[in-house]
């Protein structure tokens, strides 16, 4: 969901009872320094991306698609092109599987070694499928084990995006996750101003609000 970045700034002030509207972040007459309003609206894409990562599936929303394009590799294995923008996966699926993948692993997990074993029975399969979050000469690819054949296509595929404010001045949260966002934000802002057990205080909330 698109929320103007000017109602967040507002919640956010808020949050932390700070209504001087011209009010800096240090007193030194200096006329560069970032006033607090420019500090929140600074703070707030972060505080989205914190709240995204952090939080559960079940509060997450639908995302956006990708998977356009497969390509194979052995073994009815492959790989698909992630988005630029890739932050998490929400869900991924082949048409043959039994069941979505939820979480990818590392090419530093592990497990990933297994992946490519010359065994087809060690990798994942139909009915416990692993994706890998990899990097290739193409760019950021998620990679999947295994296929029943290469006539399998994606019939799932979502993710969340770094976030970003657009040009009318909206950034896209997910709703459920939107007073964990408020309260990330006024904590970054505390720790500017050196306020940290406020700052913690505020983290704690966010935590509560993830749950």
């Amino acid at each position: 969901m698109i929320f103007k970045v000017s109602d967040i700034s507002r919640d956010i002030r808020v949050c932390i009872d700070m209504n001087r509207n011209n009010a800096c972040l240090l007193d030194s007459g200096d006329t560069e320094t970032l006033t607090i309003d420019e500090i929140i609206v600074q703070k707030i894409p972060e505080a989205v991306r914190t709240a995204h990562t952090e939080a559960p599936t079940y509060l997450l929303e639908s995302g956006h698609n990708f998977g356009d394009s497969v390509f194979w590799g052995d073994k009815e294995s492959g790989y698909v092109l992630l988005p630029d923008d890739f932050m998490r996966l929400l869900v991924f699926k082949m048409s043959d599987w039994d069941r979505a993948v939820y979480t990818a692993i590392s090419t530093e997990d592990e497990d990933y070694e297994k992946m490519r074993s010359r065994y087809k029975g060690i990798r994942g399969t139909c009915q416990k499928p692993v994706c890998v979050i990899a990097v290739r000469p193409e760019g950021k690819v998620l990679e999947f084990y295994s296929c029943k054949s290469e006539d399998a296509q994606v019939s799932q595929g979502s993710y969340l995006p770094y976030p970003a404010i657009d040009g009318s001045g909206g950034i896209d949260i997910c709703e459920r996750c939107y007073t964990a966002v408020i309260y990330i934000a006024a904590a970054l802002v505390m720790n500017t101003y050196g306020e940290i057990q406020k700052a913690t205080s505020f983290f704690d909330l966010a935590k509560s609000a993830l749950r």
